[in-house]
């Protein structure tokens, strides 16, 4: 419950925003579709993890996240109250940054196949008009690993907004936690270097 309270008091903060319209991939109709298909796309290019290497497996998924994360949203509810003090060039290179570092995690974290599979198992009402998918990561020899997806339908498109890992602990909650220290200490610009800087060494650059 203090997970989705959390999220209901970030998604608050830009209630009103309207979501930068990404290029069209599919033709993914609701919440459980745009999962599904993000699921695919990342399970491809587990597959073909080793030969693509980092920057490959963030080229190949770069298109398929952007496409199915409100990025520039979830920029926005990750700085808070600082977002309000940034130029629209800040803004910008903030979002670009944020999007970097996202892809650059998955395409970090995700550098294998082993026999996984995705299972997008229900939907159900969240806070503030969102919708979760639950789904489930199977991995042959082990337990099974629950993540929650929070979607919301933006521009009469659906989009994810947060993931909610095996215990509940929503990652964009999280991240506002951790770049409030930095918007603290080193303003906007203090927190577009960051993001880049970790992006990079997750790419190994």
């Amino acid at each position: 419950m203090n997970t989705f309270r959390n999220l209901a008091q970030s998604l608050c903060l830009v209630f009103t925003v309207l979501a930068l319209a990404p290029a069209a991939l599919g033709a993914e109709t609701g919440p459980s579709q745009i999962v599904t298909a993000f699921h695919e796309g990342l399970l491809s290019v587990m597959k073909q993890a080793k030969t693509l290497g980092p920057k490959g497996r963030y080229e190949k998924l770069a298109p398929r996240i952007e496409h199915s994360f409100n990025l520039a949203l979830m920029a926005q509810v990750s700085a808070s109250s600082f977002w309000r003090k940034a130029t629209k060039e800040q803004e910008k290179k903030l979002i670009a940054a944020f999007s970097h570092l996202s892809i650059s995690t998955y395409a970090s974290q995700f550098d294998g196949y082993s026999g996984q599979s995705f299972v997008t198992q229900s939907e159900k009402p969240g806070p503030q008009n969102t919708v979760l998918v639950k789904t489930q990561i199977l991995t042959p020899g082990s337990s099974p690993v629950d993540i929650t997806y929070v979607t919301r339908k933006i521009k009469d498109q659906w989009r994810i907004l947060d993931v909610l890992l095996d215990s509940g602990i929503s990652e964009l909650a999280v991240r506002r936690s951790e770049y409030r220290r930095i918007l603290k200490s080193g303003g906007i610009n203090g927190l577009i270097d960051t993001l880049n800087t970790k992006a990079d060494q997750l790419l190994g650059q």
